[in-house]
C-alpha cells in the first residue's frame, strides 16, 4: 500500500523535528493581540457612547494622539532619558553593592548577626517617606532619584544573594573541604556559580524597582523625567498625556525585563531551561 505524503505534512514533520512550536500549537500569540483590540474598541465605544468625560477617562483614540505627539516633538523621548539613566544609575548601585554584601554576610556570621538587622529595618522603612530627606539632602538633581532607586532595589538582590550563597550541595560542599580547599575556593568555584540563577533572580525584580525608584523621586522633587511629565500633565489636568507616559513606562520596564532574561540565559548557560524560568 503507497502512502502519499503532501509538501504541508512535510513542512509540519520539519518545524516539529526543529523544536518550534507551531502556531496552533500556541493559541496566546493570537488571542493575546486580539483581546487587546477588543478591549481598546470596547474602551473607545463606551468613552463615546457614555459620553465620559476626557478629565476622567480619555478615549484611546486621544491618547495614540497625545502619544505620537509626544514621541514626534521629543519631549517623551528627553524625559525619557532622564529616567532611564536615574534607574540605571540606582539599579548598578544596587547590583554591585547587593552582591558584595550578601557575599560578606554569608562569609563571616559575626558580620551577618551584626549588620543584617540594620538591613532589615532599612527595608520596613517606606522609601516613600524616606524619599523628601533625600530629596532635601541630594537636592532635585539625579543623584537623588539615582540613590532612591538603589535603595528600594537593593534589598531585593541582597535577599537573593544570602540564599544562593547559601543553598549549596552538601555533597559538593564535603567534596571541595575534603580537598583542603580554602573558604575562598569554595566560594568562588561553588557557592558564587550555584548563586547566579538565584542572584539574576534578584536582579529581574531589582531593576524593575529602580524603575520605580526613580519614578518616586521625581514625584517627590524633580526636574525632569518621565515621572516630573506625569506630575506636570496631572496639574494641567491632561490625562491622556498621563495615559501616554505610563504606556511609555510600561514599554520600558517590559524591554528591561526581556533584555536581562536574555543576558540571564547567556551567563547562566549551564543551567537547564526549566531552572532559569523558575528563578525568574
Amino acid at each position: 500500500m503507497t502512502t502519499h505524503i503532501t509538501s504541508a505534512e512535510l513542512i509540519d514533520d520539519e518545524v516539529e523535528s526543529s523544536g518550534r512550536p507551531r502556531l496552533r500549537g500556541r493559541p496566546e500569540l493570537l488571542l493575546t493581540p486580539l483581546s487587546f483590540v477588543l478591549l481598546l474598541g470596547f474602551w473607545e465605544f463606551a468613552v463615546h457612547h457614555y459620553a465620559v468625560n476626557a478629565i476622567l477617562l480619555p478615549p484611546p483614540s486621544r491618547i495614540a494622539r497625545s502619544l505620537l505627539e509626544g514621541l514626534t516633538g521629543g519631549l517623551y523621548l528627553t524625559h525619557f532619558l532622564v529616567t532611564v539613566g536615574e534607574a540605571a544609575g540606582g539599579f548598578c548601585i544596587a547590583a554591585v553593592a547587593g552582591v558584595i554584601v550578601g557575599s560578606l554576610v554569608t562569609q563571616f556570621w559575626l558580620l551577618e548577626r551584626t549588620l543584617y538587622p540594620y538591613l532589615i529595618a532599612l527595608q520596613s522603612m517606606p522609601k516613600i517617606a524616606i524619599a523628601p530627606l533625600i530629596v532635601i539632602w541630594f537636592g532635585y538633581g539625579a543623584s537623588s532619584k539615582v540613590i532612591i532607586a538603589a535603595m528600594i532595589s537593593f534589598f531585593p538582590i541582597l535577599v537573593n544573594v544570602v540564599v544562593g550563597l547559601r543553598s549549596c550541595d552538601a555533597s559538593k560542599l564535603d567534596l571541595l573541604r575534603s580537598l583542603s580547599a580554602s573558604k575562598w575556593q569554595i566560594f568562588w568555584y561553588l557557592r558564587l556559580p550555584n548563586a547566579l540563577p538565584f542572584i539574576f533572580a534578584g536582579f529581574n525584580i531589582a531593576i524593575i524597582f529602580s524603575i520605580l525608584g526613580a519614578i518616586v523621586g521625581e514625584f517627590v522633587g524633580g526636574e525632569a523625567g518621565l515621572g516630573f511629565l506625569i506630575v506636570a500633565a496631572n496639574t494641567t489636568l491632561d490625562v491622556s498625556q498621563v495615559f501616554a507616559v505610563l504606556i511609555v513606562l510600561a514599554t520600558l520596564g517590559v524591554t528591561v525585563f526581556i533584555g536581562l532574561q536574555f543576558v540571564h540565559r547567556k551567563v547562566v548557560f549551564w543551567a537547564e531551561s526549566d531552572d532559569i524560568n523558575r528563578y525568574s
